[in-house]
């Protein structure tokens, strides 16, 4: 396969067909970058863009973000979801600050040693933030990778060695180049190539596709979607919502009977639609203690003498 002409090809394509997205563009900073990495994780943009917007102006710096408490960090996470992602994003603001004086570093290991931040993230940043030439390796891409070259429906249900070496083989030379690359390749998973519903005809590549010359196989097994309803997750995620709309301690025997009447402070709708939802999902109050002490643990909430609120 030219590996060239598919470079120059999806670089035209995402010439007409990129999204506009702020993170992308000439004004991002790497910071900018970093927070959108980190929200971006199993999150579709089109929830992570009002949240990165808000946080952008909050937070216009790693020192920013580093001064406020974390327990801000998770209030204003919203409902991304996953919010440890949240603390990780703080500690890693922290992190830029004590030991890269408030800059975020450009090279891969600089990033990597950073809280929170795996090797995607390392390599999306320094890529995209940066203009490194990094092999960067996330689900759009690897779907397409496995379509386009593996002639596979998807890929692995983990990332292989194999894929990455793939990988690193079709990136181009050229510092620019390959990260144009990279993201052309990222928003054709997004946008055409995607797990579903791929719509070959729109692809750029369609003749070079080794899975549509195979005839479309059918996957080699099912993705298992992560379930929800009825989960602690769905349970952890109302009381966070309580917690995030409170500006006071909440007694933890409101989180397992529906109060009367709140006096919380803050946005007492807010956490007034939080115990509604909360307690609409009917949890056995094993299931709602198992919940919340979860949270505890994972330095999501803390318990004070007065009752359950975000970590200050």
């Amino acid at each position: 396969m030219d590996a060239a002409v598919l470079h120059s090809r999806l670089s035209d394509w995402f010439d007409d067909a990129a999204r506009d997205l702020p993170w992308r563009r000439p004004s991002r900073t790497p910071w900018g970058v970093l927070v959108s990495e980190f929200m971006l994780q199993q999150t579709p943009v089109s929830r992570v863009l009002p949240v990165w917007t808000e946080w952008m102006e909050r937070w216009p710096s790693p020192a920013d973000l580093a001064a406020a408490p974390s327990g801000d960090a998770l209030r204003y996470w919203g409902r991304l979801g996953y919010p440890r992602r949240a603390l990780r994003l703080h500690a890693a603001a922290t992190a830029v600050v004590v030991e890269h004086g408030g800059v975020v570093p450009s090279s891969y290991d600089e990033l990597l040693a950073l809280p929170g931040v795996g090797t995607y993230t390392a390599a999306a940043v320094a890529a995209f933030a940066f203009g490194r030439r990094e092999t960067v390796v996330d689900t759009n891409i690897r779907r397409v990778h496995a379509r386009l070259v593996g002639g596979a429906a998807l890929p692995a249900p983990t990332l292989t060695a194999a894929e990455t070496r793939r990988a690193a083989a079709l990136l181009p030379d050229d510092d620019a180049d390959s990260v144009r690359w990279n993201v052309s390749v990222m928003e054709l998973g997004a946008l055409v190539c995607t797990a579903r519903t791929p719509d070959c005809e729109r692809c750029p590549v369609l003749d070079r596709c080794a899975w549509v010359a195979a005839g479309k196989p059918a996957p080699t097994y099912v993705p298992k979607g992560q379930a929800w309803a009825g989960t602690d997750r769905q349970v952890r995620g109302a009381i966070m919502h309580i917690l995030r709309h409170t500006e006071h301690p909440v007694p933890r025997q409101l989180i397992h009977h529906r109060p009367v009447d709140l006096h919380l402070g803050g946005p007492a709708h807010g956490a007034s639609v939080g115990f509604e939802k909360l307690h609409a999902l009917n949890a056995p109050p094993e299931q709602l203690e198992r919940a919340l002490n979860g949270l505890l643990t994972d330095g999501l909430a803390e318990e004070t003498a007065h009752g359950i609120r975000l970590p200050v």
